[in-house]
């Protein structure tokens, strides 16, 4: 692939639709990349013409459709890493489309929400004592996803069928009650290091039907993380096999039973990175993807 004076990217999207959020830090990002100098545009992964041998680099940004579509996208992946420079990498989006990626994780040491995973033809096998959360192993913007007590035994059990019956693996994990107080945080880094950080209240309320839409980041807020979040963030992305070279990530932090903060994901594909919340951060992202495309 030759290159030119100006580098050209492609900011990789999906296409909107009405179970598809719209990515509003999208243009702004491609704008801050042209006024840079570079031939930013966002394109459709999905585009049957699009020649990305073309760009000399494939940011995924917003493909916030792929959990519908979890093999195309990673067959996607491996043929766009081919034509051009990938960011995340290929092999990263194949590990990271699939949520069993947490017990990778915690078998490394980091501390994560325990989980138990079902696949089709499992029982159900539900925590009779405590609350706890059923969710598939590959899926965005809490889709599938619901909260349980011990006395919602049948629904979640149909829960879980219902899943099966679409091919999707089941998770299964202990609501951490934690979140009610101290929320999710979201500590986002790009170039290798920490930008920012934003803090969510909990997505899942009592009683909301699993395939009802939920508001994914509701009370969305800047924070500043603790020394420990950014201890444990970074023993997360540390132990992502294969060491990658990994150009943006997002690590979500709950606190568990005994008050720590424990991975509940980490995002590695298509993390939304809250720029309008964070707009200082639009320089430092924008100058990472231009020293990934100079490669």
């Amino acid at each position: 692939m030759s290159r030119t004076a100006a580098p050209r990217i492609a900011l990789v999207t999906c296409r909107p639709g009405p179970d598809v959020a719209a990515d509003g830090d999208l243009p702004g990002l491609v704008a801050e990349l042209r006024a840079a100098g570079a031939d930013a545009t966002a394109e459709y992964w999905d585009e049957p013409d699009a020649d990305w041998a073309a760009y000399d680099l494939a940011v995924i940004r917003s493909t916030w459709d792929y959990s519908w579509r979890a093999a195309e996208f990673t067959a996607w992946a491996e043929r766009c890493g081919k034509a051009t420079r990938l960011a995340n990498p290929a092999d990263v989006v194949r590990w990271n489309t699939d949520k069993r990626y947490l017990g990778d994780l915690a078998a490394a040491g980091v501390p994560t929400v325990p989980t138990r995973y079902r696949v089709p033809g499992d029982p159900a096998d539900l925590p009779t004592d405590h609350e706890y959360v059923i969710k598939p192993t590959s899926g965005a913007g809490a889709r599938y996803a619901a909260r349980y007590t011990p006395a919602e035994r049948e629904t979640a059990a149909a829960h879980i069928e219902r899943m099966h019956a679409e091919g999707l693996t089941a998770m299964v994990q202990p609501y951490l009650s934690g979140i009610d107080i101290s929320g999710e945080r979201a500590l986002q880094y790009v170039g290798g290091r920490l930008v920012h950080a934003s803090r969510k209240g909990a997505v899942l309320t009592p009683g909301t039907v699993y395939d009802e839409a939920k508001v994914a980041h509701p009370r969305l807020e800047a924070w500043k993380p603790t020394a420990v979040e950014t201890a444990v963030a970074e023993r997360a992305l540390n132990a992502v096999p294969g060491t990658p070279d990994l150009l943006y990530a997002r690590v979500d932090l709950v606190d568990g039973p005994d008050g720590l903060p424990c991975v509940m994901e980490l995002e590695l594909v298509e993390p939304n990175l809250f720029l309008s919340l964070h707009p200082d951060s639009v320089p430092a992202v924008a100058e990472a993807i231009l020293r990934a495309a100079a490669r």
